[in-house]
């Protein structure tokens, strides 16, 4: 069973940074495309950033240049540095894991969230 749990979330002022930490269990991130998105009040989940199989990066352009997505092979876990922080960043922030299931495409499991606050 594919377990994803997030930490990392608080409140922080503006220009401020954190870091986002998902630790994966029963799959692993090396293997597969990992993310993580986010969700504001009253707004759809949005992809914040995202590592494809093939190590392609990819980041929303609200969080290019200050936002950096990255994987530990070794924890199963991965990591979303984010700095100089805005208010509009505050959302709660899950993680995913598609987890390849051959020809029948890929699973996506998400971490319950955590929130980050942004204030100004």
């Amino acid at each position: 069973q594919v377990q994803l749990v997030e930490s990392g979330g608080g409140m922080v002022q503006a220009g401020g940074s954190l870091r986002l930490s998902c630790a994966a269990s029963g799959s692993t991130v090396s293997a597969n495309a990992i993310g993580w998105y986010r969700q504001a009040p009253g707004k759809q989940r949005e992809m914040v950033a995202t590592i494809a199989r093939s190590d392609t990066i990819n980041y929303a352009d609200s969080v290019k240049g200050r936002f950096t997505i990255s994987r530990d092979n070794a924890k199963n876990t991965m990591y979303l540095q984010m700095n100089s922080l805005k208010p509009e960043d505050t959302a709660v922030y899950y993680c995913k894991l598609a987890v390849l299931r051959g020809v029948f495409g890929t699973t996506d499991y998400w971490g319950k969230g955590t929130l980050v606050t942004v204030s100004s």
